[in-house]
């Protein structure tokens, strides 16, 4: 058995993990920390689950890992800067992992897979993402990886840059630039996660679209984490790794 604390736990990830830790054969739900309690809580965790804020995840990182406890952290806003500053701190001991993840829905991780595939093979790419109004940043940290994962594969395939006349968009119409990368996010009710990949190419257009309705879709990417991340010391950025 593998004994699981989360952290945020009345948030609605934190509720939903608790229930599908709870509900598994293999997994023990030991402790769950809300705001202002003490971290000592989870101090006999074997794995802790993150869904605070960006505020606070770092320090927890450093908690655990000085206490050697595995962490599966789903928190946004990990950038380039904030993955190196995990790494340092995992380094402090090689045998405790760490899976950080933009995202934890299979298919998500599917979507950004064959987005990076289809990079290479069109002019234009663009990102519109849409989530639930109580998210507190923009773009999503999965807009943000996808768009480095299309720019990456562009790249690779020595593509030159987007075909773009705009020249004065004094209100950003064109929204966020990532690595080349336009990304576009929607804050609205009836949404809980979702985000389309358009491309575009003379005479085509190619849009890869994933939806998750309810946050029950992202469990089974979180238990796969919690389960493999006890044998996977440093960081793992992503689910992709621990797919077959």
């Amino acid at each position: 058995m593998i004994k699981v604390g989360v952290l945020g736990a009345r948030g609605r990830m934190g509720r939903a993990t608790c229930e599908a830790v709870d509900a598994a054969d293999d997994l023990e739900l030991t402790a769950t920390v809300v705001r202002d309690e003490p971290l000592d809580k989870v101090a006999g965790c074997d794995v802790v689950v993150d869904f605070t804020l960006p505020g606070t995840v770092m320090d927890n990182l450093a908690w655990c890992t000085d206490r050697g406890i595995h962490t599966v952290v789903g928190v946004s806003g990990f950038d380039a800067q904030r993955l190196d500053a995990a790494r340092g701190i995992l380094a402090a001991d090689p045998e405790v992992g760490s899976v950080i993840a933009p995202n934890f829905g299979i298919g998500a991780v599917l979507m950004m897979q064959f987005a990076a595939k289809a990079a290479k093979h069109f002019d234009s790419a663009e990102i519109i993402e849409a989530h639930h109004p109580r998210k507190v940043d923009a773009p999503s940290g999965t807009a943000v990886h996808t768009a480095r994962l299309i720019a990456a594969a562009r790249a690779e395939a020595g593509l030159d840059g987007m075909p773009d006349a705009t020249e004065t968009d004094p209100m950003g119409a064109r929204g966020a630039d990532v690595d080349g990368v336009h990304v576009h996010a929607i804050r609205s009710a009836g949404y809980v996660a979702s985000q389309e990949v358009r491309f575009g190419g003379p005479g085509e257009r190619f849009v890869i679209s994933h939806d998750s309705l309810d946050r029950e879709s992202f469990m089974p990417g979180v238990l796969l984490a919690i389960r493999e991340v006890v044998k996977r010391p440093g960081l793992t950025v992503g689910l992709d790794d621990l797919l077959d």
